[in-house]
């Protein structure tokens, strides 16, 4: 039952993925489309962002009240519903207003999962499972680029990776189960006393956690501002087809799965911190690969780099917290139903 749970919590993953590229692919479209200006698709981003935040810091109380399990089927289906809303989007600000549910959806699952894969499996399993978050983001602009070059809209696209979140929704709903025997095997192994969550106040006030939430901040940008604008980037200053670019910024999400397929065997020679260190010097590299004027090539190049370098980061430092603060600072989901 562990086995098949693990398998549950990687099509979980999956799922993060698959709508975190669609929009940054689609992008060169949908801004002439709307007539709206390039840089629109930031305010989207911002709302996805603000609505990630709160529902992170909501997860906690969440997860101790209906248990990781519940907390995961409830968000993907958020998350579902908000990409169907998006495919019948004909105005900026039907987009913004669906921003809202991805964003809530999107941060409550991402915060849980997160922290069950921390306090039940070892390092390389959270590199694995994020490759898988990899896979889905690297397989978005692909189908993307497909289905617009296929004479399709991206509201298809939209549509189809809607309908892929409903099926695992139904999937989510019928592994209820196994987060329950998985929860009851593990009753001697829980605190006795379950601390109240903590608040931001309690959070900040932790040793180290400033420093460990400014990481967090820098890797997200980069990782955020590299799948949002990579499509704009090739298609404004490479002069790349739009349908063609949307296939292209793939390459960073491949650059991602890959690393974090490899970073798994690294992990079991490395530390979380060593891992850490590599990738942000391939970041580096990557980063000044991109910036040079040597040609397309080599800026394709440049985003493979980034996304190999920044495979590791995020799963090791997610998985170095309990060491960093304690298991009973993180969010227990163990103690929930």
């Amino acid at each position: 039952m562990f086995q098949l749970l693990l398998g549950v919590i990687y099509l979980a993953f999956i799922s993060l993925g698959l709508p975190d590229s669609l929009l940054g692919s689609a992008w060169p479209i949908m801004y002439k489309e709307f007539s709206v200006p390039l840089s629109s698709v930031g305010i989207i981003t911002i709302i996805i962002a603000l609505g990630t935040i709160v529902s992170s810091l909501q997860s906690d109380r969440l997860t101790k009240k209906i248990g990781t399990g519940k907390v995961t089927l409830f968000s993907v289906l958020m998350t579902a519903v908000a990409l169907f809303g998006f495919s019948i989007s004909n105005s900026f600000i039907s987009l913004c207003l669906w921003a809202i549910p991805y964003g809530l959806g999107a941060g409550s699952v991402d915060a849980s999962l997160n922290n069950y894969v921390a306090l039940n499996y070892k390092s390389r399993h959270m590199s694995w499972l994020h490759c898988m978050w990899g896979v889905g983001a690297s397989i978005g602009p692909y189908i993307m680029g497909y289905a617009l070059t296929g004479g399709q809209t991206w509201n298809d696209e939209f549509k189809i990776i809607s309908i892929i979140q409903m099926v695992l929704t139904c999937i989510l709903l019928l592994s209820l189960p196994l987060w329950k025997k998985q929860n009851n095997k593990t009753d001697e192994n829980k605190v006795e006393e379950v601390s109240a969550p903590l608040t931001l106040k309690q959070i900040i006030r932790l040793p180290g956690a400033k420093a460990v939430m400014i990481t967090f901040f820098c890797y997200c940008a980069l990782e955020m501002t590299t799948g949002l604008w990579a499509s704009s980037y090739l298609v404004l200053h490479w002069g790349v087809h739009p349908e063609t670019a949307a296939s292209f910024a793939s390459l960073f999400y491949v650059g991602i799965t890959v690393g974090r397929a490899f970073s798994g065997f690294l992990t079991m020679k490395f530390n979380d911190a060593q891992m850490i260190r590599m990738g942000q010097m391939i970041i580096g590299v990557g980063i000044i690969a991109l910036l040079l004027p040597l040609g397309e090539t080599v800026a394709l190049g440049g985003f493979i780099l980034i996304g190999l370098g920044c495979a590791p980061v995020y799963p090791s430092i997610i998985h170095s917290t309990p060491d960093h603060f304690g298991k009973d600072k993180w969010l227990l989901q163990l103690c929930g139903g």
